[in-house]
Formats: structure tokens, C-alpha cells, sequence
């Protein structure tokens, strides 16, 4: 059974929107702006190795198709071998290897795909996907690189939700100027939130 990992990097005011920098918004690469140390970069490296697939948004999906296959390196090697999945009406042909569109019935096809792979279905940024996901009540996990700056715009991760949610912290780490910190649905977890 596979598991939905949300991993975002996100900013004290919960933004998510471009922290790379390459998506034209106008307070986009603050994630550059800090340094996530030698953590940060075994937490990332340890989290692509151990996912069996990628979900990603069409966005985010042109972004990394862009920007990965011509990369070398273990991280890059197993971004552009291992099963991606991107969610797009627009997007016929997807280019980058090991690629399937899903197109239609988001939530069926994504519950479908947690039955068909075993462990951790990866999605990063992917903004609008991750609040069909949460909608719909698909995230297993949820991973957040919290980054020390506050941006005062931009779209927030739980912008708006469809009901309350209760997560439980199951684990928080410091990785260099930033925080990983990790938390399961309450619901998903016998309800022991708070304990």
C-alpha cells in the first residue's frame, strides 16, 4: 500500500509559492536566501531515495522536466528513472521518462495509485494538486522544510481548506537556518492527537 507524502518548503507566514525562483512571482527564491546545511541536504537525498514515485502538478512537473534529465548525481539519477505521475488536462505528451498523465477523476486515479505502489509517493510543490489531495483526504504524511522568513504574499499551503484539520507532530529537526517538521493526520493515526 502506498503512502501520499506532501514535502514542501514553506515560510513562517506558510507560504509555498516559488521558493526557487523560476516561477516569475515577485518575492519568488527565498528558499536560496538560507542555508539548510548538511541536514537539509541528507533530509532531501534520504526522502527521493526512499520514494517509489513522484506525483506532481503540471506545473511543477514542467519545471523539474525541464530541469532534471540533464543533470547527473544520485539525487538527479533517481528523479529521472524513478515512476512520476502528473496531473494535467493540458499536458498530452509528457517528455520526461517514466511519466503518466492522469487526467481525469484526480482522487480515484491517486487512491488507485496508493493501492498499485508499494511505499512513498512523493509530491513537491505542486500547490493546487496538494489541495485536492488534502480536499480529498489523500495525504498520509506531511513534510515541511520551514524556511526563517516571512514573505506577507503568496499562496499558503492551507489557504483554504474544506474542513478543519488536526495533524500530529511526529517529528521536527533542525537543518541548518531551517526546520523539518513532519506530521501525520490525527485521523490517520488512531486520533491521538495531542498525545
Amino acid at each position: 500500500m502506498g503512502r501520499i507524502v506532501v514535502s514542501q518548503f514553506m515560510t513562517l507566514d506558510g507560504v509555498v509559492e516559488d521558493p526557487g525562483g523560476a516561477e516569475a512571482f515577485d518575492r519568488g527564491g527565498w528558499a536560496f536566501e538560507f542555508d539548510r546545511g548538511e541536514e537539509g541536504d541528507r533530509f532531501k537525498l534520504d526522502e527521493v531515495m526512499a520514494a517509489r514515485a513522484l506525483l506532481l502538478g503540471r506545473v511543477t512537473y514542467e519545471g523539474f522536466a525541464e530541469a532534471w534529465p540533464s543533470r547527473t548525481g544520485e539525487f538527479a539519477d533517481k528523479f529521472n528513472t524513478m515512476p512520476k505521475y502528473v496531473v494535467s488536462t493540458t499536458l498530452a505528451e509528457p517528455g520526461w521518462s517514466n511519466s503518466t498523465v492522469i487526467d481525469a477523476d484526480v482522487a480515484g486515479a491517486v487512491a488507485q495509485l496508493k493501492r498499485d505502489v508499494d511505499g512513498d509517493i512523493l509530491v513537491n510543490g505542486s500547490i493546487a494538486l496538494t489541495a485536492t489531495l488534502l480536499e480529498h483526504d489523500l495525504v498520509d504524511e506531511w513534510r515541511l522544510m520551514v524556511y526563517p522568513t516571512v514573505l506577507g504574499a503568496g499562496k499558503r499551503l492551507f489557504a483554504q481548506t474544506p474542513a478543519p484539520s488536526v495533524l500530529r507532530l511526529t517529528g521536527a529537526q533542525p537543518a541548518g537556518e531551517t526546520i523539518v517538521l513532519t506530521y501525520v493526520p490525527a485521523a490517520k493515526d488512531g486520533g491521538r492527537a495531542g498525545s
